[in-house]
């Protein structure tokens, strides 16, 4: 179908109407048209018609269909007869959904009553309009004449030759009272079959074989015998449809079947305050912050490589996983959301790892609910499904964490609808009745997966404390609204707090949150032990040695615990503490490959004779010296391994003390998720610029079309042209410029101009806004068009 027609729809549309046209399909106006041609060949192709389809509910899409059971060849349809078919729906809102349908450019006007529909609808659309088959006459106009024998004379029709029988059988079929007389003469389990297929959304079944009978008296079985009265039509060996024609008949009374005006509501299972709510999902904040920064350092701490595909290998992550106590799909998604918070990035070298970037640094110092705010924001817009990782593709390989497979465009509009059924029908909700909002808002967007996704999206919601028992939290739904969701998530969690109490059994409890600086020196000197809304703290000879390395002397550690412990610093502590500093150094490590020097004799030939450092090939030089052809790194690893307190040296003697620089990747912006076209939100700014634009383009575009036949140079009086340039100048009107190019043509086009002078004329495009300079020896002619 030509869209000439849909062209001069839209230049009879009001600025208004054309707004809302553009709100509701911004793909038509990204980037703007030119003209109304332009738009309605946007607005007609198949890709465009597919994304207005996509956004539609299961009601416009039912009055879609009933407009598609009723349109003709010439694709106009009735408007009075599609709404007779709807007629079991409120009829305010079958017309409201006609106009909407009007509005998107589905469908529009050609008479008082008719619509047309986009060519290109039938190639988009579902195959079986309201779940009913084709019309016999498009199932059987390819068989053979002989195969159609046994229907001829089962139907009691003459044999004919194609294509005279499949215009008889289907004037039998369109006969009500003829194929109602066969409807009657079905067998039972035939008519169980038939209302099966009529009544169930899809006309198409599977049987374990398909074989029409040669003699309708051999029609022994339901199957047979409906085959062979052509109620059902072999498609291949094992497939049959049911026509249109014989679905309608079965229906009945409600020819276009059931239809769904208005969505499901669900209903809370149960009745649960939102204090509540909050107050879980605020623990659970904690707590994958913690999670978050526990993989990161995981991963500074051992930086796992990248695999040759991209990605993170499966033994990685869970070796990750483990180290930071949580399962491996958490483990996925927390690493997931800080890449695409920027917060973990490959590195740039011949051996690419993964490490945090210089970003996790500032996270870390930052408060809670701000770091919240930037991971939780990353996991509602990034195009990913980290539910993915472990699945097999079609290729069979499993899918890696931070691989490009985990991608999914559609991630972040899914993520979007599912937490905003949780906005408008407050929970808890069972996650069928989200299921089932869904599937009517967005019928198109359904698949067989789509019930186990918004369960996984559902979950690492929970996870990450955006939502709480299938209920959105307060903080969750300001983020979700483009709110900020920091003071309200700051006036939930607990104040950071400045101290920690130490127990007699060397264990430290932090009662809550601790400030940065305080828990980065807890970090050095102790280890976690158990997290939770109290963080446990384990003090060990290993741990204080740590501190001690990074130049922390025993007084130093003696004097941190008396100012932060709200409880009395315990004897042991100050035993250990003593006892490891007095330790520390007494062997000292520097290259030979490496040395070994102590003043104490004794202690280095207890090294010598130590059956586990033999792998260092240690031998005596000195009384008070060894040496060793491994490199003094390893030494050193070796003999804290083994027990002893050995601490490294430079080559003027001196400790080489001091907490190890932090292995960090190049820092890098969290990443901005690109949308389709159909996703972008258009202001009322550019929605009434590209109207503007479009009516002056179009408007250019149909002068260009009236252009008159081009001056040639020799032709053309240079005074006269002058004149009606000047003249137009002082106008401000437009003219047709013709005018020599500078490949010796001749070109026209409309201008305004400006000014004239000094040998050039200045002029304005309308169509592109832009100005031009034209040298006046240049110009052939020009001739003043009407406004």
């Amino acid at each position: 179908m030509s869209t000439a027609n849909l062209a001069d729809h839209y230049r009879a549309l009001t600025d208004e109407q054309l707004e809302r046209l553009f709100a509701a399909r911004p793909d038509l106006a990204v980037p703007v048209p030119s003209d109304f041609s332009v738009l309605a060949q946007r607005a007609h192709s198949r890709m465009s018609v597919a994304r207005a389809l996509d956004h539609l509910d299961r009601f416009h899409l039912e009055v879609l269909d009933a407009l598609r059971l009723v349109v003709g060849p010439d694709h106009r349809a009735d408007r009075e007869e599609a709404l007779d078919l709807l007629r079991h729906a409120p009829e305010f809102s079958a017309r409201r959904a006609l106009d909407h349908l009007v509005t998107l450019g589905l469908a529009w006007p050609d008479g008082e009553t008719t619509l047309r529909l986009p060519s290109t609808l039938e190639e988009v659309a579902s195959r079986y309009t309201a779940g009913l088959g084709r019309p016999i006459a498009g199932l059987i106009h390819d068989e053979r004449s002989d195969d159609l024998a046994p229907v001829l004379a089962a139907l009691h029709l003459p044999s004919v030759p194609q294509p005279e029988a499949t215009a008889m059988i289907s004037d039998a079929f369109g006969d009500p009272v003829r194929l109602k007389t066969l409807l009657d003469a079905c067998p039972p389990e035939a008519v169980a079959l038939l209302e099966r297929l009529a009544g169930g959304g899809n006309p198409v079944g599977a049987v374990r074989e398909v074989r029409r009978p040669t003699d309708p008296s051999d029609a022994d079985t339901p199957l047979r015998w409906l085959l062979v009265h052509g109620l059902l039509v072999p498609l291949d060996a094992s497939t049959v449809e049911l026509p249109r024609e014989v679905g309608l008949a079965l229906r009945g009374d409600q020819p276009f079947g059931p239809v769904h005006p208005t969505e499901p509501a669900p209903t809370p299972t149960a009745t649960v305050t939102k204090d509540r709510i909050d107050g879980t999902a605020a623990g659970q904040v904690l707590e994958v912050l913690r999670q978050t920064a526990s993989l990161l350092d995981g991963c500074a701490d051992d930086p796992p490589p990248v695999l040759k595909a991209g990605g993170l290998g499966v033994r990685e992550l869970r070796r990750l996983a483990r180290a930071a106590g949580v399962d491996e799909p958490t483990a996925a998604l927390l690493l997931e959301v800080a890449h695409e918070a920027g917060l973990l990035a490959r590195t740039t070298d011949a051996d690419p790892t993964w490490l945090p970037t210089s970003s996790f640094d500032v996270w870390q110092a930052t408060p809670a609910e701000r770091r919240w705010t930037q991971l939780a924001g990353a996991w509602l817009t990034m195009a990913r499904m980290p539910a993915l990782v472990g699945t097999r593709d079609e290729r069979d390989r499993a899918i890696a964490a931070l691989s490009v497979e985990v991608t999914r465009s559609a991630a972040p509009t899914l993520r979007s609808q599912t937490l905003h059924v949780l906005v408008e029908y407050p929970g808890p909700l069972s996650e069928p009745d989200i299921v089932s909002v869904l599937d009517w808002r967005a019928p198109r967007r359904s698949g067989r997966r789509r019930d186990e996704v918004i369960s996984e999206q559902l979950g690492e919601a929970t996870t990450l404390g955006v939502v709480a028992q299938t209920t959105l939290t307060a903080f969750g739904k300001a983020l979700l609204l483009g709110e900020d969701p920091v003071p309200l998530l700051a006036g939930l969690l607990p104040e950071p707090v400045d101290h920690v109490l130490v127990q007699a059994d060397l264990t430290v409890v932090a009662p809550g949150p601790l400030e940065p600086a305080l828990s980065a020196e807890m970090a050095l000197v102790a280890d976690v032990e158990s997290a939770g809304a109290a963080t446990v703290y384990r003090l060990t000879p290993e741990s204080v040695r740590r501190a001690l390395d990074s130049g922390r002397s025993g007084s130093d550690l003696q004097s941190f615990f008396t100012a932060r412990s709200r409880t009395p610093v315990p004897q042991s502590l100050t035993y250990l503490i003593d006892d490891m500093a007095r330790r520390h150094g007494g062997l000292r490590v520097g290259s030979a490959s490496a040395y070994l020097r102590s003043d104490d004799p004794a202690l280095l030939a207890t090294v010598l004779a130590d059956r586990r450092c033999v792998d260092l090939n240690l031998r005596r030089i000195a009384d008070t010296v060894l040496v060793s052809s491994t490199v003094v790194n390893r030494v050193v690893e070796t003999l804290r391994a083994c027990g002893y307190v050995p601490a490294a040296e430079d080559a003027g003697g001196g400790l080489v003390l001091g907490w190890p620089e932090a292995r960090r990747a190049p820092a890098r912006m969290p990443r901005s998720t690109p949308r389709g076209a159909s996703e972008i939100s258009l202001d009322q700014d550019y929605l009434a610029g590209a109207v503007v634009a479009v009516k002056r383009g179009d408007e250019a575009a149909r002068a260009a079309r009236r252009a008159p036949v081009l001056t040639q140079p020799g032709e053309a009086d240079p005074g006269a042209a002058l004149g009606v340039l000047q003249q137009a100048a002082r106008d401000r009107a437009r003219v047709w410029l013709s005018y020599v190019d500078a490949h010796g043509g001749v070109t026209a086009r409309i201008v305004r101009p400006v000014a004239v002078g000094g040998g050039y004329l200045r002029a304005e495009d309308d169509r592109t806004e832009t100005e031009h300079r034209f040298q006046l020896q240049r110009v052939v002619s020009a001739i003043r068009t009407p406004d």
